[in-house]
C-alpha cells in the first residue's frame, strides 16, 4: 500500500475540527489517557493513522474529564465503534509509585501536570485510576448501543486475573470489569482493522485473532459444541477466580501458562472463569511483516503534539527518535514488553528507516541529533531464527540460542547511512542494548562506543546476586564482568574514557539486604557507580509479579523471600545509596517503570 504525505494536520481532536473537514458523522472515536501527540511512538496516534489510511473518519478524544459525560457528548455517537485506551502507560503505574505514593508528575500530560488546573483533588486527575474501565463506562453511557473496544497496554496486561498493587489485591479481567464488548491485546493493528471492517459490514466481533471476549455461562454453553472433541492441545483452561482465591499459588501457575502460551504464539483458545463471567482469548495475530511495519511508520504523522496541546514531557524525550525494531526475544521475568509486543522480533527495512530520518531532519525544529535509533532492544535489529520458528522464544536466556542469527553488518550500515543524512550531525542509541549480543558483535560495540553513545553507555545488569538473577531470567554476573573488560579495552584503543551507567533493580522477589551488600561489593570491584536504580514494582502481566504475590520460585515452586513493605525496600535502598554517596555519586530513581 502506498501512502502520501500530503496530510500535514493531526487527526481531529474535537467535533468542530471534524466539521471543518466537512464531516457530518464520525466512524470511530479513539479515547486516550494521554495527551494527543501525532507521533508513531504514541499508540493511539499510530492506530488512528492506520484506520485513517483505510478510509475511516477517525477522531481522538484525549484525556477527557471523567467526572461527567460532557467531553464525550461533544461528539456524536461514532458509527462503527469507540476505542478506549489508558494511554502509553498502565494508569496505576502512571499515577502511583511502587510504594503507593501519588505521583505529582505525568510525562504524558501537558506540562507534566497530572491534574486539571492546579488542584490535587482526586476527581480532577487527568488520567483516572484504571482509566480503561472509567472511559469504557463513560462511553457506554454517552453512546448507547455503540461497541466499546478496549486496547492499549493497560487492557492487554490486565486481560486475565491480575494483581493491582494500588489495591494490594487480585482483580478480575479488566474486560469483565469494564463490561466492554471486546478487548484487543498485544500490538493491535491487524485486529483493529478487522474490527472496523466487521462493524462496517454489520458482522459479529467473535473469533478475531488478537482479541478477547467475555461470556456468560449461557453464552459459553452455546459455544460448547466448538469445544466438544477438542483435546487440551486446542484449549487452555486457566485456574479460575475461585481456584486462585482458594489457593493463591495457582496465580503463579496461571501466569506461567499464559507466558508459555504467549511465547509459543500458540493456536489454542484460552479460557478463564472470572467472578461472574468467562474470558475467552482467541489466538494472537501474527506479527506484522517488515514491509507492513514500514508502511505503518510511513503514515503521514506530523510528529508533533496536537496544536491545542501544551508541552508534553514524553514528547520531548522521543520527538527525534526513530523506531527500528519491534518485539523482544529476551525473557526478563519483570518485563511486560514481550507479553505485549511479542517475542518475535521484526526489523524495519533500512530504506524505510532512512526515509523517516530524512523526514525528521527536514523538520524546522530538528536539533541535528537523532536521539535514538532503537526499540525495546536496539541491537536485536537484524536478528533472525535459523530454524524459522520456535515454541520457546528464549533466545537470550539462559544463554544465547545457537539458532539466533545476528547481522552485525546490517546495523553498522544503518548507523552509517543515518549519520550521512543531510542535516544530521549525531545519531545516538539510547534504547536498551543486550550485553551478550554486543560481545558477539565486537565491531558494532566499538562503533556504538565511539560514535553513537550519548554521554554514557546505559546497560542493565539489574543485579549481581546469582539467585536473584536466576529469578529475573537474567544472565550471571560474569557477563557484566566480561562486558566491562571489553569496553575498557576498546576505551584504551580509542584513547579516551568511556563511562558505563548500570541500571539496577532493587527489592525484586528473592532479595535480602545481604543481596544488596553483595551487589555493592561487586560494583566496587568493577569500579562502576550507578546513577539510576528502581524499586521493583509488581505491575500486571509479569512472572515477577506472580512471584511477589505468591512468594514462590516459578521454577521450583519453593518459597522465596519477598520485600513487600516500605521499611524492607528502604533498607535495601539505603545500603545502595550509602555506597553511591561514598563514591560521590548522585543516585536517581526513574519516575516510571522502565519495563511498562
Amino acid at each position: 500500500m502506498q501512502h502520501t504525505h500530503a496530510t500535514s494536520s493531526a487527526l481531529p481532536a474535537s467535533w468542530q475540527e471534524c466539521q471543518e473537514r466537512g464531516w457530518h458523522e464520525l466512524d470511530i472515536l479513539l479515547v486516550s489517557g494521554d495527551a494527543y501527540v501525532d507521533h508513531p511512538s504514541f499508540g493511539i496516534a499510530l492506530i488512528g493513522r492506520l484506520l485513517e489510511s483505510h478510509g475511516y473518519r477517525v477522531a481522538i478524544l484525549a484525556q477527557p474529564r471523567h467526572t461527567s459525560l460532557d467531553d464525550f457528548l461533544h461528539f456524536p455517537p461514532p458509527r462503527l465503534f469507540c476505542g478506549v485506551s489508558a494511554g502509553n502507560l498502565d494508569s496505576i503505574v502512571a499515577n502511583y509509585s511502587g510504594n503507593g505514593k501519588v505521583r505529582d508528575h505525568d510525562a504524558y500530560s501537558p506540562g507534566g501536570n497530572p491534574w486539571y488546573g492546579d488542584t490535587q483533588e482526586r476527581a480532577q486527575r487527568r488520567r483516572p485510576d484504571r482509566a480503561s474501565m472509567v472511559y469504557a463506562n463513560a462511553a457506554r453511557a454517552a453512546f448507547p448501543g455503540v461497541p466499546i473496544i478496549l486496547g492499549g497496554i493497560e487492557a492487554s496486561l490486565r486481560r486475565f486475573i491480575h494483581y493491582d498493587y494500588k489495591q494490594e489485591n487480585l482483580r478480575a479481567s479488566i474486560l469483565t470489569d469494564a463490561k466492554a464488548d471486546l478487548l484487543v491485546y498485544g500490538m493491535g493493528e491487524r485486529a483493529v482493522v478487522e474490527i472496523a471492517a466487521r462493524c462496517q459490514r454489520g458482522q459479529p466481533l467473535t473469533g478475531i485473532p488478537g482479541t478477547c471476549i467475555r461470556l456468560t455461562d449461557r453464552e459459553l454453553a452455546s459455544l460448547c459444541p466448538q469445544f466438544e472433541g477438542k483435546s487440551t492441545r486446542a484449549l487452555l483452561l486457566l485456574p479460575s477466580w475461585e481456584d486462585i482465591e482458594a489457593r493463591r499459588d495457582l496465580f503463579l501457575d496461571a501466569e506461567r501458562q499464559i507466558d508459555d502460551h504467549s511465547r509459543a504464539a500458540s493456536s489454542r483458545l484460552v479460557l478463564q472463569r472470572q467472578q461472574h463471567h468467562w474470558l475467552l482469548q482467541y489466538p494472537s495475530q501474527p506479527p506484522l511483516t517488515s514491509a507492513e511495519l514500514d508502511a505503518l511508520y510511513d503514515l503521514p504523522f506530523t510528529r508533533r503534539p496536537h496544536p491545542a496541546t501544551a508541552d508534553i514531557p514524553a514528547y520531548r524525550m522521543i520527538r527525534d527518535s526513530v523506531t527500528i525494531v519491534r518485539g523482544c526475544s529476551g525473557n526478563c521475568s519483570f518485563c511486560a514488553i514481550t507479553r505485549h509486543q511479542g517475542a518475535a522480533v521484526v526489523s524495519r527495512g533500512r530504506a524505510s528507516i532512512i526515509a523517516e530520518c530524512r523526514r525528521l531532519a527536514a523538520m524546522d525544529d530538528f536539533s541535528g541529533t537523532i536521539s535514538d535509533l532503537g526499540g525495546p532492544t536496539a541491537n536485536l535489529y537484524g536478528t533472525s531464527c535459523a530454524i524459522g520458528t520456535c515454541k520457546k522464544h528464549q533466545c537470550l536466556y539462559p544463554q544465547l540460542c545457537p539458532n539466533l542469527q545476528t547481522d552485525e553488518g546490517a546495523m553498522l550500515s544503518l548507523l552509517e547511512e543515518a549519520a550521512a543524512v543531510e542535516g544530521v550531525r549525531h545519531v545516538f542509541i539510547s534504547s536498551g542494548l543486550r550485553m551478550e549480543l554486543l560481545l558477539k558483535t565486537p565491531r558494532l560495540l566499538e562503533t556504538i562506543l565511539d560514535r553513537h553513545t550519548p554521554g554514557a553507555l546505559k546497560i542493565a545488569p539489574e543485579h549481581s546476586d546469582a539467585t536473584i538473577l536466576a529469578l529475573m531470567n537474567k544472565e550471571p554476573h560474569a557477563l557484566l564482568e566480561r562486558f566491562v573488560a571489553a569496553c575498557r579495552r576498546i576505551a584504551r584503543k580509542l584513547g579516551r574514557n568511556i563511562e558505563l551507567t548500570p541500571y539496577l533493580l532493587l527489592s525484586h522477589p528473592g532479595s535480602r539486604p545481604e543481596s544488596v551488600e553483595r551487589l555493592v561489593a561487586d560494583l566496587r570491584r568493577l569500579n562502576l557507580s550507578p546513577r539510576t536504580f528502581q524499586d521493583f514494582t509488581p505491575t500486571p502481566g509479569t512472572l515477577s509479579t506472580a512471584m511477589y504475590v505468591t512468594g514462590r520460585d516459578p521454577r521450583t515452586s519453593k518459597s522465596i523471600p519477598v520485600p513487600r513493605n516500605r521499611s524492607e525496600r528502604m533498607r535495601e535502598r539505603k545500603i545502595l545509596e550509602a555506597c553511591l554517596n561514598h563514591h560521590g555519586g548522585t543516585p536517581r530513581k526513574p519516575g516510571k517503570g522502565r519495563r511498562q
